[in-house]
This record gives C-alpha cells, sequence and structure tokens, in this order.
C-alpha cells in the first residue's frame, strides 16, 4: 500500500514539474540576431520591498546564442537630467560576472515612447563584460529604483525622480 502512494506521489510531482518546465519556456529572452540582449523590467520577475528598497531585484531568463563582450547600459525614467538620484549603487549579475555602479545620465532621450511627460529617458553605462558561454542565462539586477508595476512613481519623494526601465547589452566590435 506504501508502494501505491508513493508511486502516485511520483508521478503528480512529475507532471507538475513538466507543467513548471512549459511556463518557464515561455518567460525566456531571447538574444537578438544583432547580439543585443534587452531586458525591460516589465518582464521581469521582480521583488521589491518599499520599506527597504536597497534590495529590490529584478530577474530574468534568458537564451544566449552568441558569446562575447558586451557593454552594459541602463534605462531610467527621470525628471532631472543632471542627477538620477540613486542613492546606492546598482549590481548586475551574470553567472560568475558582477558589474557596480552608481547610474549616471550619460544619455538623455527626449522623445522616448517609454516615458511620459514629465519624465525623460536617461541611459547610464555601467560596465562591460564578458559572457562566455551559450544557453540559458539568469541575469539579476539589484537596484532601490526597482518599484513594483503598480507604484505611481510621483507617490513619494524618494522616488519621483527617477525609476528603473530596463538594462541592456550592446556586442563589443573590434
Amino acid at each position: 500500500m506504501m508502494f501505491v502512494v508513493l508511486l502516485i506521489f511520483s508521478c503528480n510531482s512529475t507532471v507538475k514539474s513538466n507543467k513548471d518546465l512549459k511556463i518557464s519556456a515561455t518567460s525566456k529572452i531571447k538574444q537578438q540576431e544583432d547580439g543585443t540582449i534587452s531586458l525591460k523590467v516589465d518582464k521581469a520577475d521582480c521583488y521589491s520591498d518599499m520599506d527597504n528598497p536597497a534590495s529590490n531585484t529584478a530577474e530574468w531568463n534568458v537564451v544566449v546564442s552568441k558569446s562575447g563582450r558586451f557593454n552594459v547600459w541602463l534605462s531610467s525614467a527621470t525628471k532631472d537630467t543632471t542627477d538620477l538620484k540613486y542613492k546606492n549603487s546598482i549590481m548586475l549579475s551574470v553567472r560568475d560576472n558582477r558589474l557596480e555602479a552608481k547610474p549616471a545620465c550619460d544619455n538623455i532621450i527626449l522623445n522616448s515612447n517609454e516615458v511620459a511627460f514629465p519624465y525623460y529617458r536617461a541611459d547610464s553605462f555601467i560596465g562591460s563584460l564578458f559572457i562566455q558561454d551559450t544557453g540559458l542565462v539568469n541575469i539579476q539586477l539589484i537596484s532601490e529604483k526597482i518599484l513594483p508595476k503598480d507604484y505611481n512613481i510621483s507617490e513619494t519623494s524618494s522616488a519621483e525622480n527617477s525609476k528603473f526601465l530596463s538594462v541592456f547589452f550592446t556586442p563589443v566590435s573590434r
């Protein structure tokens, strides 16, 4: 009798894990043909704690088809085009590689369709890294500017100036 119960339980677990695999397969992001990897916060699995926002996290599962060195850029929505008001450095992890940087306003995009007035899109160069292996890669970003989807950016003074939008990797050509 115990054997039958274990057999039924293991069959249910197998079915459940196959279902989970199908769900996670649809949430994978694929690298573009030109090698660019574009990761938007609304496509990420996010953890946001507005009481302690320094540990807010966004994660993506990315299928990398072309390895190499990438420049990494962070996009933010901002009202102040001179200072993004990030209190802490952001931390980006890709396998064993880590980048830590305090975003600055390197490029200001005035008419971006990603943000509405009075906000502008600000792109920040945060460094470069080498992705050696192809296949499924987990990319994690930690920043206090990762806000919940239903969070109104103008609700509080600590978040009203800027918000994280996306991170993108552009291949470095020689």
